[in-house]
């Protein structure tokens, strides 16, 4: 069984009647196998082509082989919870057809940091305890006050790309000749020291940006 990914981009063309001829494609890419469509509801945001939306003429073609080729291939959509439920009501056709709905939890702190770990390892990166004492704290905080739009092993990789490109910074400061290559691969303190556990660096300060249980 294969799978074919895909988006918006990869459904609608900027013309009209080119959009089900660039969605049918896809579709009989996924025949025997799934299509698996990311921010789906992408598809229901009207544009500003003065035609139209072509989004809508997506979502036709595929309910259309979805009924005519059913059994054939899946359809698996996925998205944030709000904006996904405004996806489903979107259509009359769509709520029918897609009658499973998985919702994945958050992960916890501990999880959070064993992505973390995970991604260092991958890259041949090393952290001393003071390091991944304070990174496990950090990942906690950001946890704690996650909003609905939290982006989870997204968010860790972000922090781990940033925590190794500190790692590479300071490490351009040293001389070459004072460098010895077991410091290449290992990150300290220093370089998750700017993971503050201190809601003012927040880009939008809300009053409750938690979202709890």
């Amino acid at each position: 069984c294969h799978m074919v990914e895909t988006d918006r981009q990869g459904l609608v063309a900027g013309f009209v009647g080119q959009t089900a001829i660039k969605t049918a494609e896809k579709i009989d890419e996924a025949q025997g196998g799934v299509l698996f469509i990311d921010e789906a509801y992408a598809l229901t945001h009207k544009g500003n082509n003065a035609h139209g939306d072509f989004g809508n003429e997506a979502i036709q073609t595929l309910l259309k082989r979805m009924e005519d080729n059913r059994g054939e291939f899946f359809v698996f959509v996925a998205g944030y919870p709000d904006n996904m439920e405004t996806f489903l009501k979107a259509n009359p056709g769509l709520a029918s057809r897609f009658d499973k709905i998985l919702k994945f939890e958050d992960y916890s702190p501990a999880e959070l940091m064993e992505i973390a770990l995970f991604m260092f390892d991958q890259a041949k990166f090393v952290l001393t305890d003071e390091a991944k004492n304070h990174l496990g704290k950090y990942l906690t905080f950001v946890h704690e006050y996650r909003d609905k739009y939290f982006g989870n092993a997204r968010t860790v990789r972000a922090i781990v790309q940033e925590a190794i490109k500190k790692q590479n910074l300071r490490l351009s400061k040293v001389p070459t000749s004072e460098r010895n290559i077991e410091d290449l691969k290992i990150l300290t303190f220093q370089d998750v020291e700017t993971f503050k556990l201190d809601k003012g660096g927040f880009i939008f300060n809300k009053k409750t940006i938690g979202f709890r249980k």
